[in-house]
């Protein structure tokens, strides 16, 4: 019997496997998986999602004109330079559907975030991953890994799922080594959780530069996981052309006020970065004590931590460990980090009940 078939490429992706809510068995406990913000969500984002309600039966406004008034007057950048979607992986969907197709190549880093590799393949383009260099990015592996059908380079900055940070000097350096023709999509999902001095100076080269694209999300440090917002910011020509693809409706009324009013809370902002830096600091002092044992942390500066498991025990006996206990944490073995766990940074109580739990597994 004769049926539709389904491109090739779109076979050989991997669905996505996102953070998972609830154990084995099927009970809720913490929920360490997604890097979501600890704190919930701003109230005065609560509030005007709420308000929404009334508006229910309206379409949204297709331009996002005061969201994007809005990024405009807190980034000090140009309303009509920006891109908007359902959360910025649709933006880095736009991308490579933009600009790169069947016989086009991609580059992304290995251990990179998982969307690279499903929005390469999406389009028919070849995936080409760069080695790592002790799970950070490596800017030469990358510049030896272009050729003439290099269309988009994918850098997250922080990385995830690594918490790697890539700085201002190097990802300079690594903009001025690509050819013009192909476009440097800088990820800053985490961008929020740096301390201002550790800029990468993405959305300046954003600005001044025809081929860099910077994508943000407000699914981290603003506490709208749930809305998917995302948008991305770059010369004229690259967004007139995202916007050709772009769906018509990104995200909901309430979304876009939520998304709005999250913005310029600046104490949530405060509060959730200042917890997570200090929070991650300690949580990655106790893993580095547990050393001996074979865990290890590698250095973040995103509001999860990767831990490495190197010495007796696994990363599979520690994630199932630390789901008897009560936790959920990241695993992923599909992304070759079977070896690793991915943990949010939570509540400082949940933190402590992570360390005690990895103690009591691996008997420090």
């Amino acid at each position: 019997m004769n049926a539709p078939v389904a491109k090739p490429w779109v076979m050989d992706i991997a669905p996505y496997i996102p953070g998972r809510a609830t154990t084995d068995d099927g009970r809720k406990v913490a929920k360490l998986s997604s890097n979501e913000n600890p704190f919930g969500t701003p109230e005065t984002a609560r509030r005007a999602y709420a308000m929404a309600a009334a508006e229910l039966e309206r379409y949204p406004d297709a331009s996002a004109a005061d969201l994007r008034s809005a990024l405009a007057a807190h980034y000090g950048i140009e309303a009509d330079r920006i891109v908007y979607g359902t959360g910025s992986d649709e933006v880095l969907h736009l991308a490579a559907g933009s600009f790169a197709g069947v016989g086009d190549e991609i580059i992304y880093v290995r251990y990179g975030f998982a969307v690279y590799d499903i929005a390469t393949r999406r389009v028919g383009a070849t995936p080409v991953v760069a080695p790592d260099k002790d799970y950070a990015t490596d800017v030469d592996a990358i510049l030896a890994a272009v050729t003439e059908k290099t269309k988009v380079v994918f850098v997250a900055n922080p990385n995830n799922p690594t918490g790697t940070y890539t700085v201002r000097a190097e990802i300079a350096r690594l903009h001025a080594g690509l050819p013009a023709h192909v476009l440097l999509v800088l990820d800053q999902a985490y961008t929020e959780y740096l301390d201002p001095e550790d800029d990468d100076g993405g959305l300046e080269l954003a600005r001044t530069q025809t081929n860099v694209l910077v994508t943000r999300t407000f699914s981290k440090i603003f506490g709208l996981a749930s809305e998917r917002v995302g948008w991305g910011y770059g010369h004229p020509d690259l967004i007139g052309a995202m916007h050709r693809i772009r769906a018509p409706f990104s995200f909901g009324i309430g979304a876009g006020r939520a998304a709005v009013a999250a913005l310029g809370d600046a104490a949530f902002i405060e509060r959730s970065r200042s917890h997570n830096k200090a929070c991650r600091a300690w949580f990655a002092q106790q893993i580095d004590a547990m050393g001996n044992k074979g865990l290890r942390a590698v250095p973040s500066k995103a509001n999860f931590q990767l831990v490495l498991f190197e010495g007796d025990v696994t990363g599979e006996q520690a994630y199932k460990a630390l789901m008897d206990a009560g936790y959920i944490v990241r695993w992923l073995p599909g992304q070759g980090l079977a070896h690793g766990l991915r943990i949010t940074i939570g509540s400082e109580e949940e933190m402590r009940g992570v360390v005690e739990a990895l103690r009591r597994l691996v008997g420090a």
